[in-house]
């Protein structure tokens, strides 16, 4: 099965994209994650819904705001809205610590890292 993150902005736009995405395919969210990583003393926020596959299609996409919500707030209104299209769609994040993309030298070995820890976690299902 291949396992790929889609990457989407930082901006609010993003994030809105994000959430509608999450409301189109409510049955066929497989989880959504709320990742924390710490660059330079900061706090940042990276949200993610994993999707099931499609038919016998061999591919799970995995949509991801890649640390575009720094934590400077009590919940960051990027993230608050995030949390409230969850909650309508009766859907608990899962919140997982993260090294920062920034720690790796390039954005691939960074989503392979996080696939592994999801993996390990048994939060993804694994490679066939």
């Amino acid at each position: 099965m291949i396992q790929r993150f889609i990457e989407l902005g930082e901006g609010y736009g993003d994030i809105f994209e994000l959430c509608e995405l999450t409301r189109v395919n409510k049955k066929r969210i497989h989880h959504a994650f709320i990742f924390t990583s710490r660059k330079e003393d900061k706090e940042y926020f990276s949200i993610a819904i994993a999707l099931k596959p499609i038919n016998n299609a061999n591919f799970f996409p995995i949509y991801i705001c890649r640390e575009g919500i720094p934590n400077i707030q009590l919940v960051p209104k990027r993230l608050a809205a995030f949390k409230d299209t969850l909650e309508e769609l009766q859907i608990e994040p899962i919140r997982i610590d993260i090294k920062h993309s920034s720690t790796f030298a390039d954005t691939n070995l960074f989503y392979q890292y996080v696939i592994g820890v999801l993996r390990l976690n048994h939060l993804i299902p694994p490679l066939q």
